[in-house]
């Protein structure tokens, strides 16, 4: 039997140390902050236990023989793919595309570190086999994992290793692991998941050894502090008043280890800058956490471009010509992230014995996404008007039927009722203009990276010689000294 929701609930009760409002959180499953939330993770592992969908959400662990979710599958060709491909958009349906930190996102992350698993043999055998053995305890007890792999902002001018640093370094080590100390972020649902995997994305150089470092803790930790910001959940008025935030409030956090001690069975990478980076780009660990990510984007998409459509139906603009030519670019943009998902596995390549996603193509996926995201919000600001604003203060509103009568005068629609409209620009809001959809708009904008890093990215993985090839191809068929000569030729007689 799969992992389901009521054993997950029942992991978090783990004496983990939440810091909320200057106050620890006793029960992450109970507290207002976070219950629909976790409640709602908890959904992602009852669906893929229904009978009808353990098929498709779920495959037989190599290792321990048990189901398990599709997000530890390591394709091994095109429809392998394909098929963890169609188990990962069956889940994002369930949060429509906005928790950007489900289960599978990280999954992806060390299912990409795994296929690269001869990096870490080669760099050493020991860390290979502690990652090559805690691989699978997580693959076969489907744990939920969350990941810090950015520094706290500090004089970024400078190297780590060049500057006063609170970021998390080794500052200790003896037979039975290493000491830590220090900040990571975004610890995107670090509140819910199993545990964290700490590590360092930014490049690191020479000198930068104490910050070059891979383990991975339960979020329970002796000495691991996750210091929560404000809980869009625990501010939202209703589920009517504020449909998503209510209930998908992924929530982000600073991790903080305050002389946590880790144990070397735990440590993948320790004081190695080379390995460092190896773990995310030699090997496809960053290909797949994005890949993943574009999956999901799909769904949000088509979420978004619905919710357009439907905002005109609800204001009577839906065949005014203008109109139709917004949409139908909002269609074309929704579209393309498919293509892109599409793309990345056709265009996937063979690295040993696993089937991975166009390198490329991830990062032009990420290149244009970025920039794409705020203007789709944009767009359904503009098609939506004043309606997101004149809106009825909360569900009260609608308690005392004097007061509902007096809100609903001024939310005619032509297709729909008072009441249904109400329902509509309240989800359109906490989609596009609430403080909620304000952190999902900078979210997708650098989830990635800034867009140089993104951009880099595709610098670094293009094509150049093949393209320059056929430059060259071109300017080889033809020669000046040749026409000139035949210009004379022709002037001589």
């Amino acid at each position: 039997m799969p992992r389901d929701g009521k054993s997950y609930l029942e992991s978090l009760n783990d004496g983990r140390e939440i810091i909320l409002m200057g106050k620890r959180v006793e029960d992450v499953t109970t507290d207002p902050a976070f219950r629909n939330s976790v409640a709602s993770f908890a959904n992602l592992y009852d669906f893929q236990c229904q009978p009808e969908n353990v098929e498709m959400m779920t495959f037989v662990s190599p290792t321990s023989g048990e189901r398990v979710s599709r997000a530890w599958q390591l394709p091994t060709n095109y429809d392998e793919m394909v098929e963890r491909r169609k188990a990962i958009e069956a889940s994002a349906e369930l949060h429509f595309g906005f928790m950007g930190r489900s289960p599978d996102h990280v999954a992806s992350t060390l299912a990409g570190m795994y296929q690269g698993l001869n990096f870490f043999e080669e760099y050493d055998p020991k860390r290979a086999v502690a990652f090559r053995d805690y691989y699978h305890y997580i693959r076969d007890n489907d744990l939920f994992l969350t990941y810090v792999i950015i520094n706290p902002p500090e004089d970024r001018g400078k190297n780590p290793g060049e500057r006063e640093s609170n970021n998390v370094r080794v500052v200790d080590e003896d037979a039975e692991g290493i000491t830590v100390e220090g900040c990571k972020m975004l610890g995107t649902s670090s509140v819910m998941a199993d545990e964290v995997l700490v590590s360092c994305l930014q490049p690191l150089k020479p000198g930068d050894e104490d910050y070059a470092l891979t383990f991975c803790v339960p979020m329970n930790h002796p000495g691991l502090k996750v210091l929560s910001r404000k809980s869009y959940e625990g501010v939202a008025h209703s589920v009517f008043d504020n449909p998503l935030s209510s209930r998908f409030d992924e929530n982000d956090a600073v991790i903080y280890f305050n002389e946590s001690k880790i144990p070397w069975d735990r440590v993948f990478v320790y004081r190695d800058v080379e390995m460092a980076r190896n773990q995310f780009h030699a090997a496809p660990a960053h290909i797949q956490q994005n890949y993943q990510a574009q999956m999901r984007l799909e769904v949000k998409m088509r979420f978004l471009v619905g919710l357009a459509h439907k905002i005109t139906e609800a204001i009577g603009t839906a065949q005014m010509p203008a109109v139709r030519d917004i949409l139908g670019h909002l269609a074309a943009q929704a579209g393309s992230v498919k293509a892109f998902v599409r793309a990345i596995e056709a265009d996937g390549e063979q690295m040993g014995e696993y089937y991975i996603p166009s390198r490329h193509l991830v990062y032009t996926a990420q290149v244009l996404t970025q920039a794409m995201y705020p203007q789709v919000i944009n767009t359904l600001r503009e098609l939506s008007g004043g309606n997101l604003i004149m809106l009825p203060s909360g569900i009260e509103d609608f308690a005392d039927e004097t007061i509902r009568n007096w809100s609903l005068q001024a939310q005619i629609s032509p297709t729909m009722t008072p009441e249904a409209k109400v329902k509509l620009f309240k989800l359109a809001w906490d989609a596009v203009g609430s403080e909620f959809a304000s952190r999902h708009t900078q979210y997708e904008m650098f989830y990635a990276g800034a867009q140089f890093t993104t951009r880099g990215n595709s610098y670094r993985t293009f094509d150049w010689d093949g393209s320059k090839a056929i430059v060259d191809r071109m300017l080889e068929s033809y020669d000046l000294t040749e026409e000139v000569n035949s210009l004379k030729a022709a002037a001589a007689e």
